[in-house]
């Protein structure tokens, strides 16, 4: 919680009464874990009875595998097919999409569903890559919290729709960071309150510390290199146009930022990475990450959940 709030007693109310906010949904802790085993070790039936448990995902799994998207010859019937077609990494990241949409009605999104799907699973794909090339050990961990780490942004949206919405509509034209605005007119950010959330779902520890600190690094635990990773790699997209759906009026320095410098001590290779490279890789990742959300949420998608 950033220091403003703990230290008013209003503020600090405001944030806890979140702690009301759904219980998890029920496939969100066990298939996560499931689909981070090694991929010899992953058994489709198994993968397949529990998404069986959440009937609009198992529909969207099907509606995305025979979609323009994959091109399958033969239209996939059963859920193993869809599997088969999309892969792991695509059922994790329909799955979260679809479970986290249902907790928050059409109505009360406040950033567009598809630009916040977008600027998530971009920061995924970034966070594994980056992860990847620096030599950190856990390359799927880093990609979930990128997924992860904007969690507070629907919590806020649900709690606090209409000042939420003041708060986007005051940082849009002024071109703020979202955690700036939020901050000066809430009292506190989205790190905040996805950490609530986060806690009370018994996410991993080390994701709640990302979803809680990827904007104060500097009061994160040590020990956790995710929170840096996470904080570099959402930088990176919201400069890349995977962002909130516009332009931030300041320039960064990347390979200056002192999350940066003190993250190349523990990962030396960091040190040596073509930063202007690995940023230009991204216009990649913006087209796939925009056809799958595309995909994901479709127009006749959209109206189905209005």
């Amino acid at each position: 919680m950033t220091t403003r709030a703990i230290g008013n007693p209003e503020l600090r109310n405001r944030v806890e009464k979140l702690r009301s906010l759904p219980a998890s949904p029920a496939v969100l802790q066990p298939l996560p874990e499931l689909l981070r085993k090694p991929p010899d070790e992953i058994e489709i039936a198994q993968v397949a009875r529990l998404v069986s448990f959440e009937k609009t995902v198992a529909a969207q799994l099907l509606r995305v595998a025979n979609s323009p998207l994959y091109a399958r010859a033969v239209p996939a019937d059963s859920i193993p097919a869809a599997i088969s077609t999309l892969g792991i990494q695509r059922i994790e990241d329909i799955l979260l999409s679809n479970c986290f949409s249902t907790l928050l009605p059409a109505a009360k999104w406040v950033i567009e569903p598809g630009v916040f799907w977008r600027h998530s699973f971009g920061c995924a794909l970034v966070c594994r890559e980056f992860a990847e090339r620096i030599g950190y050990p856990d390359a799927e961990k880093a990609y979930l919290a990128g997924l992860l780490h904007d969690l507070g942004i629907i919590v806020n949206s649900l709690a606090y729709a209409d000042e939420f919405r003041a708060v986007l509509a005051t940082a849009v034209p002024n071109g703020r960071p979202l955690a700036e605005q939020e901050e000066t007119m809430l009292g506190f950010t989205h790190s905040d309150s996805g950490a609530i959330l986060a806690k009370t779902w018994k996410l991993p520890g080390d994701i709640v510390e990302v979803v809680q600190r990827h904007h104060d690094v500097e009061h994160a635990p040590r020990g956790n290199p995710l929170v840096a990773i996470t904080h570099l790699c959402d930088l990176l997209c919201r400069l890349r146009d995977l962002g909130y759906g516009y332009q931030e009026w300041r320039a960064i320095d990347l390979a200056a930022d002192p999350v940066w410098v003190a993250l190349a001590d523990h990962f030396p290779k960091l040190a040596t990475m073509d930063l202007a490279r690995f940023t230009l890789d991204l216009d990649a990742y913006v087209l796939r990450i925009t056809a799958l959300v595309d995909t994901i949420f479709s127009p006749a998608d959209r109206l189905a959940k209005a």
